[in-house]
């Protein structure tokens, strides 16, 4: 009958505009930060990690996206430290930062003289292309990091030349 037909019309619409409306809060927190950096590089914590001084003089923590570089106390983690700070320290980057993480450090892929410090770090061996957060990456991104660690490892450059080298996520939390 025409009622029923109206009823599921109604229903129907309420689980489309139901389903949206969940879609739009999964995405928020995505959707809720994003920021376009610029200045100087003023810090190197470590080979991921750098301090951004913009225009106004306001310092920002920036973890580069994409990337996860050894930690200080691993091997290579000084060598990667020492190869961000040649790409990056005291040069004007720009920053493309579409979250923040826990420690609300700007997520930001980074380019300094034309170039993604990130992808640099990941071709001379001093990082590892950080799979787990693969999907919040362009696409184009995503193959040029998988293929520059695929060519590190085949010429075994830097953290590539130790036989079985320990990703810092697996050095950070051991298995029990």
């Amino acid at each position: 009958t025409d009622t029923e037909l109206h009823n599921q019309s109604r229903i129907l619409s309420f689980r489309t505009v139901s389903h949206c409306f969940g879609l739009l809060l999964t995405s928020l927190p995505a959707l809720a930060f994003s920021a376009q950096l610029a200045g100087r590089v003023v810090g190197i914590a470590d080979g991921d990690t750098l301090t951004l001084l913009d225009a106004g003089n306001q310092q920002h923590k920036v973890r580069i996206g994409g990337i996860d570089a050894p930690e200080k106390r691993q091997p290579f983690g000084q060598r990667s430290k020492e190869n961000l700070s040649r790409l990056a320290f005291s040069k004007t980057a720009q920053a493309d930062c579409p979250k923040q993480d826990r420690y609300r450090r700007h997520v930001c892929t980074v380019t300094v003289d034309g170039r993604d410090v990130g992808l640099e770090q990941i071709r001379a061996g001093l990082a590892w292309w950080y799979r787990k957060y693969a999907d919040e990456q362009p696409a184009a991104q995503r193959v040029d990091y998988e293929n520059a660690e695929a060519t590190a490892r085949r010429q075994r450059a830097g953290l590539w030349m130790e036989s079985a080298p320990v990703p810092p996520w697996e050095f950070r939390h051991p298995p029990k």
